[in-house]
């Protein structure tokens, strides 16, 4: 073991904190953690991260695995391009720069010239763009900067042909975009009150509104558009109709996966009159609005349809019995619906992998968009353009070179071992263009991708990703690290991971496991692994590595489990439950205290994912498996690095604290238990290129320590 054989950790004070929950006594000793700015916890930060550096800094490999990560990340990335009146904007990296670079083109493969740079905005990097949103006219720009990893957002606007900012500031904004009015004159933004100064990063979010800005005015002159005062936990998204008519309201609450659509006038809406229209109600189904021609407004929607459909409503004649059902729901889940001109764009998982196929707006299937190999796509955003005689507010707006473009949508593939490439389908020759794809030095023709299946506790079969060097692949038990996350409806697909790349050249095996609990299979796949059935996941997962290591792949002392946020509680549950499966755990800013997470910032929002422990009979579900409250003195657990952001307002690090303090506590042999405590750093969006390598560089050396790979210098 680096350093000594014997670590002597920072001694953590414990207090007689206990609660009463329905009668159970819990005990909380490490309560204090939960004050992450008091000068007690700051000095036993500093005091962990010194012993987890000491550790890490003295294993035999890491300066070897960050020289390769950096020599690796070194490479041009490019996002989705996105159409603005005949310009295009894209976010490019050149390799390592901390954040992307905004960039507007005349052509959609152009050279082009710096819009927005931010790695201008902070010596370190810590500055990122969260959001951005063109006006409909290419003219203004508005972005959002979050600092240290926060959820919360500042926007501000920016002239695009000269580069210069306006001085409009627009504060504590959350969980938002910007949604341009039709003649660019401002956007409809969300937004919470203000929260005390000492407790930005920790105080609940209640009451989010919506307000309209207009641009070269203050903030204090923003018009409040629509809010549920007695309604605490509704939130708002606004969207703009094509034909410039309609201001519709995506109304969300927690991480329900339904949702509530509401809209109105968006005339009516600027002259401060607008009659809301509460087409859904009540949370019954999720309804994403897709576009809309005349009355006739399409929803993509699990309505009647668990794997998902697209429907058409007439808000003139709304009734149930008259919804049509435009693309009925099919074995394979639909991911997502695009409008380009008059074609619906469909995005389908099959056994979490993407499909792309194309529909009339009558529902005929028009062929599939063939994809390069089993992956993953991101759908562009395109304008669409609307006939003269549905569009008569917005008209004079359009100029004439954008009428006569041809229709067209940017989307990204990758894959495992098919690095993120850039690619335009034109509406009118069907032609799949490939625009851009990073050049790499890397053969990735000497790794394999399978997709295999596992048995869970129940019998059910859960898919999993298999990725190796193939000249591993038989040479009995390796190095594996499994990846899971099991929640929210989100969907684990083939993706590319520049970090993984230097993982999988060390011989490891990479495997990442479909769980329960996400998006896959669609609402049924979800709703089987949440609330009361959160076990599930877990057995899945666990499950997954009992099949890895019974076909010979790995082996218990050479399985890692790695998983970040919802993730993280997942590793959290897995590691205490079977700590004998394991050769090694990275949690990352995971939910730990299932008792607690509500009380915290957007914490409430997971209470219909997970319950809460106000609630008797979820306390004792949450109770059960809560990662916190299951730490038992004296066992063995496997090594352990515990991640998390010090700015971290989504799942604040009070969780990881926690966790880190009773798992040292408890732990009943020699196998490390460490926790790296990232500053100036938030759940993940928006860190630096420079902390995100010297953090994989970490999990790596760690993983490549515990699992007994041998490293050169």
């Amino acid at each position: 073991m680096p350093a000594a054989l014997a670590l002597t950790y920072p001694e953590t004070r414990t207090s007689d904190q206990v609660d009463d929950y329905h009668g159970t006594a819990v005990a909380d000793p490490y309560r204090w953690l939960e004050d992450t700015d008091s000068p007690e916890t700051q000095a036993w930060v500093a005091a962990q991260n010194a012993l987890t550096q000491s550790f890490l800094s003295a294993i035999p490999g890491r300066a070897g695995i960050h020289k390769r990560l950096t020599q690796l990340w070194d490479y041009p990335k490019l996002g989705i391009p996105t159409q603005r009146r005949g310009r295009y904007f894209q976010t490019r990296n050149s390799g390592l720069q901390n954040q992307d670079v905004l960039m507007v083109m005349d052509t959609a493969d152009g050279e082009g010239r710096i819009l927005l740079d931010p790695n201008t905005l902070s010596d370190d990097g810590t500055k990122a763009l969260t959001s951005w949103a063109v006006s409909p006219d290419g003219r203004w720009l508005a972005y959002a900067i979050s600092s240290s990893g926060s959820d919360w957002m500042t926007w501000h606007v920016r002239n695009v042909e000269s580069g210069d900012d306006l001085p409009d500031e627009v504060e504590w904004s959350k969980f938002s975009g910007a949604e341009w009015l039709p003649d660019s004159s401002g956007f409809f933004y969300s937004r919470y009150a203000a929260p005390q100064a000492d407790a930005a990063y920790q105080s609940i979010n209640y009451h989010q509104q919506l307000y309209l800005h207009r641009i070269g005015q203050s903030q204090a002159q923003d018009v409040l558009v629509y809010a549920r005062t007695e309604q605490k936990e509704w939130g708002f998204r606004a969207t703009v109709s094509d034909d410039a008519r309609w201001l519709i309201l995506h109304v969300w609450q927690g991480t329900d996966t339904r949702n509530r659509l509401f809209f109105g006038s968006l005339a009516q809406a600027l002259a401060g009159q607008m009659a809301v229209t509460e087409l859904i109600p009540e949370l019954e189904a999720k309804f994403h609005f897709v576009g809309n021609d005349g009355s006739l407004f399409y929803f993509e929607t699990d309505w009647n349809a668990p794997t998902g459909q697209l429907i058409g409503i007439d808000i003139e004649t709304p009734q149930r019995e008259k919804w049509q059902s435009i693309v009925p729901g099919a074995k394979d889940t639909l991911a997502e619906v695009r409008l380009v001109e008059d074609t619906f764009l469909a995005l389908y998982m099959h056994d979490a992998h993407h499909r792309l196929l194309r529909f009339d707006r009558t529902g005929q299937a028009l062929g599939e968009i063939e994809l390069p190999t089993l992956g993953s796509v991101v759908l562009g955003t395109p304008r669409r353009r609307v006939g003269v005689d549905q569009k008569q507010v917005e008209q004079k707006h359009i100029e004439q070179k954008d009428n006569e473009r041809e229709p067209e949508i940017f989307y990204s593939f990758s894959s495992f071992a098919w690095p993120t490439s850039i690619y335009r389908f034109s509406l009118t020759s069907q032609a799949n263009q490939l625009l851009a794809e990073p050049e790499i030095d890397f053969d990735f023709d000497r790794f394999t991708t399978r997709q295999a299946f596992a048995t869970s506790a129940d019998g059910t079969q859960v898919p999993y990703f298999l990725v190796q060097r193939a000249d591993v692949a038989d040479t009995g038990p390796r190095p594996t690290l499994l990846y899971g996350y099991g929640g929210f409806d989100i969907s684990l697909t083939p993706g590319f991971a520049i970090s993984r790349l230097v993982w999988l050249e060390m011989g490891g095996a990479l495997v990442v496991a479909n769980l329960r609990g996400g998006g896959e299979y669609g609402q049924e796949w979800h709703k089987a692994g949440m609330l009361d059935h959160k076990q599930r996941v877990f057995d899945d997962f666990i499950g997954v590595a009992e099949a890895l290591i019974a076909e010979g792949i790995t082996s218990p002392e050479k399985l890692a489990i790695q998983g970040g946020s919802n993730g993280g509680l997942l590793v959290g549950a897995a590691m205490t439950q079977r700590p004998e499966l394991f050769g090694a755990a990275v949690p990352g800013v995971g939910v730990m205290d299932m008792l607690r997470f509500h009380k915290f910032t957007i914490g409430w929002a997971w209470v219909p994912e997970y319950g809460s422990s106000d609630d008797p009979e979820q306390f004792a579900t949450l109770y059960a498996y809560s990662p916190l409250h299951n730490l038992r003195p004296g066992v063995c657990y496997p090594p352990t690095l515990i991640t998390t952001g010090d700015h971290d307002d989504r799942v604040v690090p009070g969780h990881s604290f926690k966790f880190a303090a009773t798992l040292q506590a408890a732990q009943g042999c020699d196998n490390p238990t460490l926790i790296r405590i990232q500053q100036k750093a938030g759940h993940g969006a928006g860190k630096p290129t420079a902390i995100l390598i010297d953090e994989i560089s970490d999990v790596w050396a760690f993983l490549a320590w515990a699992l007994g790979m041998e490293q050169a210098e």
